[in-house]
């Protein structure tokens, strides 16, 4: 069934906006689809896909957009449409346009120049080739312009991995035990989850596998108190409360009143009843400093480029730029320091990104350790032992979507001396 010849124009329309890179991609869609009540979900789903494929493919389908007729953004909205539904199925199609299409499906993609295939904006692609040298940056760039598949962490709280599989198979939605995380799904295909009664009870959360393991190697107990210093909308919240097997104390600590207010409905959903939602001013707020030397294990899942999460959000690489990282870098250095002075003795630190980028990660690890001598460094694969995790790790968590099948992110381990 061919899609409405309307679909292309909503595409661009909505590019026009994505495109100027004055906000996330997903809240600008968010908001035209509240704007165009009528699209159903077939459509819908046509323009957010046919968007992302451009986003992902900027750079190659610029350069392929060169070629045909008509206005560009149409020739964007075209080739993300086909590269997602196939030519075929878009609906008021012009001969000359169907054509170019067909000419374009022709094209060897492995043979367009580097910097097209990896579709990266040039700062980044030469940070990554310097460091992992061209065939090393070139898969994780493949790797991070394909669409991630849908991961699920079972809530212990309520259900076991192995009930959820076969009550999900009913549905029928096929799923797999994720190889790493201890209580994750990964489902290849991105079912409608909000009306399952497993969603609605709380027994099931969307979380990537890669989040699910800095929950994990917080390695939060029973009755211990525990902070996640940048809460957000509480992914690793609810996981790790879930840890602690709802006892102890957990407070969810962000600067923002509209990401905490997500995890509400969240929250009420997990049957959680440990978790305390706190909003704060900044890292140096009075209701932090007041629980000095206090906490038994911080999680700080800082601010950060959000590069690792490209598959999910490939408009992060237009948006970011080298100025911005080393913005974040101050902010990422104040955060952890601030954290610090919560962690007990004998308690420990975890500084995590969901980043790629060794000054986010590797810089700021060893800044800390060198300006905070009560305080050392956990190597990784200690942590992971503990945990019964089964990866080959040295002094940090290093994760990539290439090799892991997870988002990129970065983890450190601190413990302070007693």
């Amino acid at each position: 069934m061919r899609l409405h010849p309307a679909v292309v124009g909503h595409i661009e329309e909505a590019l026009r906006e994505i495109l100027r890179f004055t906000g996330p991609a997903d809240v600008i869609l968010s908001r035209y689809f509240r704007e165009h009540p009528k699209l159903g979900p077939r459509e819908r789903n046509a323009v957010a896909e046919g968007i992302y494929a451009v986003l992902r493919n900027k750079l190659s389908y610029a350069s392929f957009a060169e070629s045909g007729h008509g206005p560009a953004m149409r020739r964007l909205a075209l080739l993300g449409l086909a590269d997602v539904v196939g030519a075929d199925a878009i609906g008021g199609l012009a001969t000359e346009e169907a054509d170019w299409l067909q000419r374009i499906a022709q094209i060897d993609r492995a043979a367009l120049p580097v910097a097209l295939r990896a579709n990266l904006p040039q700062w980044l692609y030469d940070k990554l080739v310097a460091r992992d040298g061209e065939a090393a940056a070139l898969q994780l760039a493949d790797a991070l312009n394909r669409p991630a598949p849908l991961d699920l962490r079972v809530n212990a709280l309520k259900a076991k991995r192995d009930e959820v599989i076969a009550e999900l198979a009913k549905a029928p939605i096929v799923c797999e035990a994720t190889p790493y995380a201890p209580f994750g799904l990964r489902l290849h295909k991105k079912p409608a989850l909000q009306n399952l009664p497993l969603f609605k009870d709380g027994s099931i959360e969307v979380q990537d596998e890669g989040s699910q393991l800095l929950a994990q190697i917080v390695g939060a107990k029973r009755g211990e108190m525990v902070a996640d210093f940048c809460a957000g909308a509480g992914g690793k919240t609810l996981a790790l409360g879930a840890m602690m097997r709802n006892t102890g104390r957990l407070y969810a600590f962000d600067v923002s009143e509209k990401r905490l207010a997500k995890l509400k409905p969240r929250l009420a959903r997990s049957g959680l009843s440990n978790v305390h939602p706190v909003v704060i001013a900044h890292e140096n707020d009075a209701k932090i400093k007041r629980l000095a030397a206090k906490i038994d294990r911080v999680l700080v899942d800082a601010p950060c480029s959000g590069l690792g999460t490209l598959r999910r959000n490939p408009d992060m690489k237009w948006r970011q730029t080298p100025e911005s990282v080393v913005e974040l870098n101050a902010k990422q250095t104040a955060i952890l320091a601030s954290a610090a002075r919560i962690v007990k003795p004998g308690g420990r630190l975890v500084y995590a990104t969901c980043s790629l980028l060794d000054e986010e990660n590797d810089a700021i690890a060893a800044q800390f350790i060198a300006s905070h001598a009560d305080f050392t460094l956990i190597p990784m694969k200690d942590v992971l032992a503990e945990q019964k995790v089964a990866l080959e790790m040295g002094d940090y968590l290093k994760l990539y979507p290439h090799v892991h099948q997870t988002d990129g992110f970065f983890a450190a381990v601190f413990e302070r001396r007693k």
